[in-house]
């Protein structure tokens, strides 16, 4: 827990949960050490030694005080910590979220950072606060008072000592089972709240099909399963808890039998067995609260191990000596890449091709045979297994992160957008653009007559997503980014899909655009697009099958040439109308 708790708040505070720590097994010794000088006074006071009573009140006294000092001290610096964890776990995590590959988000990851980053929060605050402090008493002051038995009479310390392995092992039992227990408890609520989003996602799909909670199995099952790991745990708790409880007090009731048997054989005083009995029990008082608080503890710490393994994620690699480019920029090389997702099953095999500046590559193929995974290895989502992919002539892991991304915009058939203004949308790519600029590339992409129709022109709060705007009006916002940016390097990856007529007429004019100054890399079927390249590049099963322009590939009568035929039939289909039926 304290290597997590370390790498949640940084190496810069070391210094401050160790002083911390000082300050909570001190509060717990000096706690320990007051309690057990009540038995010198209450030998005293029963044989009414007035002048030792005088003096071991003074002592008592003393030590309370300063107990008092490291309690306010431990608290106070337990609140400050919290605090800290508040202030600055979501920047720690911005900041080495920005560092991780890009192929790390995928939706599940997403879906963790995202609880973890709230619910698992204010459950580490409370780790400083409010649980650390009396498990740590709970496990400091009685050992401290165990010692201090052993002094008084080594045979009522022996019989105390000897039941904290069992009271250690019955705790153990009991926090790990609910640990484990909170385990599923949050898998359950992590599912069950994606099939929630989900759900609410997709409503214009489930209700015309007629679907409604109660007949959408995914979300019931989610929900179901949800309550059944709650109510397991709240059923299945209490018999662990009790049986942590049970061993405290068996432990008290052995010192008790003990000290009674060595009363009755005139081998211990009865008043010195008193006050040896008072500090028995404090002896099990803080073992009692520490049952209580354990479970609660190794939940916080399951949270807090969450939150760690995000920052002990691996960042991207970065080169110790960044390379400058070493020849024209907008150049895209792939030699001999090879890339698996998983070990054994290859997805781009022996791959190589040239991209020159200023031309226009399209990539074909069928599904899965690797379009989109080049993108990911030139966007460097991932490192390739093998083989080398170069911009500008250096290998792209040997450039800069922040370096690699000036030379590249990306356009994606699915455009996301942020819960703010338009023009701070477009604005993103560049943010010192001036108004003249911004406006030309609004018009170039035809975001200008979207502008004119909204009612607050630029200003228009487009919503989370762009749920505002159709999807073709984000395809315009999101090429209107791309040309902002004026990247040597433009991939669109799908962009063209399922675009009506007049959406498809503003990319066709931003590419001619984008044309005249960048390296464009499309992966696209529509035919327009793939018939103008200077080059297509043709996949299959993750190698290069072909590679030319349009008439070259149509006149080797290969894998291109059947993709061009079957897509040619295809938009040829029409409905024709006749007096006696429609037929295709």
């Amino acid at each position: 827990m304290i290597r997590s708790l370390l790498a949640i708040l940084g190496p810069a505070y070391r210094r401050e949960v160790g002083i911390y720590a000082v300050w909570l097994l001190a509060y717990g010794v000096l706690q320990g050490i007051a309690v057990t000088l009540l038995v010198p006074l209450l030998s005293s006071l029963l044989a009414s030694e007035m002048q030792a009573v005088g003096f071991w009140l003074i002592a008592l006294f003393s030590v309370v005080v300063i107990a008092c000092v490291a309690r306010y001290q431990q608290t106070v610096k337990g609140a400050a910590l919290a605090i800290l964890v508040l202030k600055t776990l979501h920047n720690r995590l911005g900041e080495h979220l920005s560092q991780l590959p890009l192929g790390w988000f995928n939706p599940e990851k997403v879906g963790r950072v995202s609880r973890s980053a709230t619910g698992g929060t204010l459950m580490v605050t409370n780790i400083f606060a409010h649980l650390l402090p009396p498990v740590v008493s709970g496990v400091v002051t009685p050992l401290t008072v165990g010692v201090a038995m052993l002094w008084f009479d080594w045979r009522l310390g022996l019989t105390a000592l000897l039941f904290v392995p069992l009271i250690y092992i019955g705790h153990r039992w009991s926090a790990q089972w609910i640990g484990a227990m909170e385990t599923e408890v949050d898998a359950a609520g992590a599912r069950a709240s994606s099939r929630v989003v989900e759900f609410a996602r997709n409503q214009a799909v489930l209700r015309s099909f007629g679907k409604n909670v109660s007949s959408y199995p995914p979300l019931e099952e989610a929900i179901a399963g949800q309550s059944r790991a709650a109510g397991s745990m709240l059923r299945q708790t209490f018999p662990r808890l009790f049986a942590g409880g049970f061993t405290v007090q068996l432990a008290f009731a052995a010192v008790t039998v003990v000290g009674i048997w060595l009363t009755l054989h005139q081998q211990l005083p009865p008043i010195e067995l008193v006050a040896l009995l008072a500090l028995a029990a404090r002896f099990t008082g803080p073992l009692a609260e520490l049952a209580g608080r354990s479970g609660l503890l190794r939940m916080a710490g399951n949270d807090l191990r969450r939150l760690a393994a995000i920052l002990f994620e691996q960042p991207l690699p970065q080169p110790s000596k960044p390379q400058s480019f070493t020849e024209q920029i907008g150049l895209v090389e792939f030699s001999n890449v090879n890339f698996s997702y998983e070990p054994g099953q290859p997805v781009l095999k022996d791959l190589s091709f040239r991209a020159s500046p200023g031309t226009t590559t399209a990539i074909v193929g069928a599904s899965g045979s690797g379009k989109t995974t080049i993108t990911r290895l030139l966007l460097r989502f991932f490192d390739t297994d093998q083989g080398q992919v170069k911009v500008g002539g250096v290998d792209v892991r040997q450039l800069r992160t922040e370096d690699l991304m000036r030379q590249v915009s990306i356009v994606m058939q699915d455009v996301y957008l942020f819960s703010d203004t338009l023009e701070a949308n477009i604005r993103l790519s560049c943010p010192e653009a001036s108004q003249e600029e911004l406006e030309r590339v609004a018009k170039l992409a035809g975001v200008d007559e979207i502008i004119e129709r909204l009612p607050q022109g630029w200003q228009t709060q487009v919503g989370e997503g762009g749920a505002a705007l159709s999807g073709g009006e984000r395809q315009r916002v999101s090429i209107a980014r791309a040309l902002l940016k004026a990247a040597p390097i433009v991939v669109l990856d799908e962009a063209t899909a399922a675009l009506d007529p007049r959406n498809e007429k503003y990319l066709n004019s931003s590419l001619r655009q984008l044309q005249q100054g960048s390296t464009l890399i499309v992966i696209a079927h529509q035919l327009s697009t793939v018939m103008n390249a200077d080059q297509i590049i043709v996949l299959d099963a993750g190698t290069v099958a072909e590679i030319g322009n349009h008439r070259e590939l149509l006149s080797q009568q290969g894998l291109y040439a059947h993709f061009w035929h079957q897509r040619s039939r295809a938009t040829g289909w029409q409905l024709v109308e006749t007096d006696t039926e429609v037929s295709l």
